[in-house]
C-alpha cells in the first residue's frame, strides 16, 4: 500500500522528515522521492524501509550529490512488498518507467542484433535480425554484443553448415539454384537439392554452434565421416572433412576458449567523474564480443554500489529480457549480491551465481573486462570531444575571457622529508601533454617544508618563462590549500607576472573526491563546484596526475638513492661488491633485513666487510 508524506518541515523545505520516519514501516519495499512540482527525482529499493530513507536525512556524512536531492525532496511514497526480492523487481520497473535523474541510467537499446532460425518444417533459414518478437515462431539465439559478431557467426554457419539465409518469399519462387550454391554458401534446398533429413542434420549442427557445442559436433561429424567413407560415399565424406577442418580453423581462432561455459563479465573504473562499464558475454567457451557503457549517475557511490544499479537495470530495465547466463563475473563485491543473484535465478528458472573470486579461465575473462573497462574509460577521458567539453565548462566557471590552451598543475611530494620533488604536468586542448611535463628535485629545503619547496619549484620554472625561456600557460594550478597558493602569489608577484590566473585545488575537509575546494589567489574566494561538473572532473584529472606524476618521481628517485647511495658510501664496497650484494639479496629491502652471517655468504664480502654494512644500513 503505498504511503506519501506532503508535511512541511526542516530537513528538507517542504518536507517534514522526523515526523515521515516516525510512521514509516520497517519491512521491505520500494521509495520514491519527489520534488514540489511532483516530478520523480529517485527510486529506490530496502530491505527495511525505515533504515534505508532515514540514512538520506542525517546531520552529517552525506555526499554532496545526496545532499543536492535531499534538498529538492517535497514528498516521498513507499511501497510494501513481500521481499526484498519483489522490491528490486519493482525497483527496476519503475526506474524503467519513471526514468528518474538521480537514478542509474541506461540507454534502452530494443534493437539488440539476434541470430534467427525460422519455423519452416522442413528448410529453417538462418538469418540477422534486430530486435525479438513472438511473432512467426522460431528460435531466437542472442542477443548479441554486435551485428558484427552475428554477421561474423553468420558466415561460418554459411560456410560450414551451408545453410539458407535467403527470406521465404524468395525461397518459395526460386525454379533454380542462386548465386549462394554456385559459391558453396548454401546447398540449394529451394529446388530439392538436399533432403529435408540432411538439411535439418546440417540445422541441429549449427544450433549446437551457436551454443558452444564445437567439440560435441566435430564428434559427430566425425561419425558420420566414417559411416560415409564405410559406405564408399566419398564426396560426401570429403564434405564432413572440409566441415571438420572449418570447424578447427574457428576454433583456433576464439580469443578465449577454454573451461567452456556462459558468463556475463563486467568490469567497473572510473575516474575523472566518469564511470565505464564493460560487459563481455560468454557463451560456451566463447568471447562473442563486449559493450561499453558510460552510465549517468548523480549520487557518491562505491563501486560495488555502482555495479548494483547497472545490472539491475541491465537484466530487468530494458524491454527486450536479456538472456541470463549461469554466472555473472565481477571484480568486486555488489551490494545486495545474495538477493540480486536470487532475482536472476527466479527469472532464467535455474541457479544464477554473481562471482568475484574465480580462477583459471574465468579469472582471465575478468583481468580482460578489467583492461578493457580502465582502457576504455581513459580513450573516453581523453577524447577530444570530452576534453573540449571539459574546457567550455572551466572557461565559463572561472569566467575567463578565452578557453585555456595550456594549463599547468604543480604538486610536492615527499616521504618524511626524503628526496622531495616538485612536479609540473601540463594540458591543452587534447589532453594531458606528457611530452612537456618535468620533475624537479629540491634542494635546501628543511625537510617537509613544503611552502619552501613550492617557492622552489615556480620560482624556476617561471623565472625561465620571464627570461623568454619557456612557454607560457594560460592558468596554473596549485595542488594545496591557501598556504601554498599564497606562495604562488608572492613568486608571481616578485617576478612580475600577473596576467596568468592562478587557482589552489584543496581536498576539503573530508578530503574525498567531489568535495574539492577551489581557491582564486586574485580575489581569496573559496567556492565548491557540483560534483558532476565537467569543469571539476577536468580540474581533478589534472590534479590527479600531477599527484601520480610527483609519487611515482618521488619513488623512483628514492629507490634509485636507497639501491645506490646507502651502499656508495660504505668503504671496500666498490662496484661489482655493490651489485653482488643486490643481486643476491634481490634488493636493499632484503638487505636490510639480513644478518651479518647471511651477507658473508655473498662472494667478497668478509666478517668485518659485512659488519661495516650492517652497521650503515642501520644507522649504528
Amino acid at each position: 500500500m503505498p504511503t506519501r508524506s506532503d508535511s512541511t518541515g526542516e530537513s528538507s523545505e517542504g518536507f517534514d522528515s522526523k515526523h515521515f520516519l516516525k510512521q514509516l514501516t520497517e519491512r521491505p519495499g520500494v521509495y520514491r522521492m519527489y520534488d514540489d512540482g511532483g516530478s520523480v527525482l529517485y527510486v529506490g529499493k530496502a530491505g527495511n524501509l525505515k533504515k534505508r530513507v532515514s540514512s538520506y536525512f542525517r546531520k552529517t556524512g552525506l555526499a554532496p550529490k545526496t545532499e543536492a536531492l535531499v534538498a529538492k525532496i517535497a514528498s516521498i511514497e513507499v511501497t510494501i512488498t513481500g521481499s526484498e526480492t519483489e522490491a528490486l523487481l519493482l525497483e527496476q520497473n519503475l526506474i524503467k518507467s519513471l526514468r528518474p535523474p538521480y537514478n542509474i541510467l541506461l540507454r534502452d537499446d530494443k534493437s539488440y542484433p539476434y541470430i534467427y532460425v525460422s519455423a519452416h518444417s522442413d528448410y529453417p533459414s538462418l538469418t540477422f535480425r534486430r530486435g525479438r518478437t513472438k511473432k512467426g515462431g522460431g528460435t531466437w539465439y542472442g542477443p548479441f554484443p554486435s551485428s558484427g559478431a552475428v554477421k561474423e557467426s553468420l558466415n561460418v554457419l554459411q560456410k560450414v553448415f551451408r545453410i539458407r539465409s535467403c527470406s521465404e518469399s524468395y525461397f518459395q519462387n526460386r525454379s533454380r539454384p542462386c548465386l549462394q550454391y554456385q559459391i558453396n554458401r548454401c546447398t540449394a534446398p529451394c529446388v530439392g537439392y538436399i533432403s529435408p533429413e540432411d538439411y535439418l542434420q546440417d540445422i541441429r549442427h549449427a544450433t549446437m554452434f551457436l551454443e558452444g557445442k564445437n567439440p560435441a559436433i566435430i564428434r559427430d561429424l566425425m561419425d558420420a565421416m566414417e559411416k560415409a567413407a564405410k559406405n564408399l560415399e566419398f564426396e560426401k565424406a570429403a564434405a564432413y572433412r572440409d566441415q571438420i577442418n572449418h570447424l578447427r580453423h574457428v576454433q583456433e581462432q576464439q580469443s578465449v576458449d577454454g573451461e567452456g561455459g556462459d558468463a556475463d563479465v563486467v568490469a567497473i573504473a572510473q575516474d575523472a567523474g566518469v564511470v565505464c562499464i564493460v560487459v563481455i558475454i560468454v557463451r560456451g567457451g566463447r568471447v562473442l564480443g563486449t559493450k561499453d557503457y558510460f552510465p549517468r549517475y548523480s549520487l557518491e557511490q562505491s563501486e560495488g554500489e555502482l555495479l548494483s544499479a547497472f545490472l539491475g537495470q541491465y537484466y530487468f530495465g530494458g524491454n527486450t529480457r536479456r538472456e541470463i547466463p549461469k554466472d555473472v563475473l565481477v571484480p568486486v563485491d555488489v551490494d545486495g549480491q545474495e538477493l540480486l543473484a536470487q532475482a536472476l535465478s527466479d527469472a532464467a528458472n535455474r541457479e544464477t551465481r554473481i562471482r568475484g573470486n574465480v580462477r583459471g579461465e574465468r579469472r582471465r575473462w575478468l583481468e580482460l573486462a578489467m583492461t578493457n573497462a580502465r582502457q576504455t574509460l581513459l580513450t573516453h577521458i581523453a577524447s577530444k570531444e570530452t576534453v573540449y567539453r571539459r574546457l567550455l565548462a572551466l572557461r565559463d566557471m572561472l569566467e575567463l575571457a578565452e578557453t585555456p590552451s595550456r594549463m599547468e598543475c604543480f604538486d610536492i611530494s615527499h616521504s618524511h622529508g626524503e628526496n622531495t620533488v616538485a612536479s609540473c604536468v601540463v594540458f591543452d586542448e587534447n589532453g594531458p601533454l606528457k611530452s612537456d611535463y618535468r620533475l624537479y628535485n629540491i634542494e635546501g629545503v628543511k625537510a617537509g617544508d613544503d611552502y619552501d619547496a613550492m617557492r622552489q619549484v615556480l620560482t624556476r620554472r617561471y623565472r625561465r618563462m620571464v627570461a623568454g625561456e619557456g612557454k607560457r600557460p594560460d592558468l596554473v594550478f596549485i595542488d594545496g590549500g591557501k598556504g601554498q597558493l599564497n606562495i604562488a602569489r608572492e613568486v608571481f608577484d616578485e617576478l612580475g607576472v600577473s596576467d596568468i590566473p592562478l587557482i589552489g585545488v584543496a581536498k576539503g575537509v573530508t578530503r574525498r573526491a567531489g568535495m574539492e575546494q577551489l581557491i582564486d589567489a586574485m580575489t581569496g574566494d573559496v567556492f565548491r563546484v557540483p560534483a558532476d561538473s565537467p569543469a571539476l572532473h577536468l580540474i581533478q584529472h589534472i590534479r590527479d596526475e600531477s599527484h601520480r606524476f610527483a609519487i611515482s618521481g618521488h619513488r623512483a628517485g628514492r629507490d634509485k638513492k636507497r639501491r645506490q647511495s646507502t651502499l656508495e658510501g660504505i668503504e671496500g664496497i666498490g662496484p661489482k661488491r655493490r651489485r653482488e650484494l643486490i643481486r643476491y639479496f634481490g634488493g636493499i629491502q632484503e638487505l636490510r633485513k639480513a644478518s651479518v652471517d647471511e651477507m658473508t655468504k655473498v662472494q667478497g664480502i668478509s666478517k668485518s666487510l659485512a659488519e661495516n654494512i650492517y652497521a650503515a644500513l642501520h644507522d649504528e
